[in-house]
C-alpha cells in the first residue's frame, strides 16, 4: 500500500517538473487517459486494501484501461460521437464506486 502511494506522489512530481506541453488536439485523449488511469490505480488502492491485489492485473489493466478508452475516444471522433462524454461518466462513476469501497474498508 505505501508502495502505491508512494509511486503516486513520485509521477505526480515527476509530471509536474516535467512540463511537457500537450497540444490541444489531444488534450481529450490525455485526458481520457489520465481518468482511465486514475480508475486503475483507485481500483489497485481498493484491492490491496481488500487483500486481493494482483500486480500483473493492476499494470495489464492501467496500460489497456487507457489505451481502450483513448481508441475508442478515436473512432467515436471518426464517427462524429462525442464517446468521451461517455468515458468520463464511466470512468467517474468507477472511481467514486472505488472510493466508496476504499471508505468501507477503512
Amino acid at each position: 500500500m505505501t508502495g502505491i502511494i508512494i509511486g503516486i506522489i513520485a509521477g505526480l512530481v515527476c509530471a509536474l517538473l516535467a512540463q511537457v506541453h500537450i497540444p490541444s488536439a489531444y488534450s481529450i485523449y490525455v485526458a481520457v487517459g489520465i481518468l482511465a488511469s486514475l480508475d486503475s490505480v483507485c481500483g489497485g488502492i481498493s484491492a490491496s486494501m481488500a487483500k486481493n491485489f494482483n500486480l500483473k492485473i493492476f499494470i495489464t489493466g492501467l496500460f489497456f484501461n487507457a489505451a481502450v478508452a483513448m481508441l475508442l475516444v478515436y473512432l467515436g471522433e471518426l464517427l462524429g460521437i462525442d464517446l468521451s462524454l461517455a468515458a468520463i461518466v464511466v470512468f467517474g462513476s468507477r472511481i467514486i464506486q472505488n472510493f466508496a469501497k476504499i471508505r468501507r474498508l477503512l
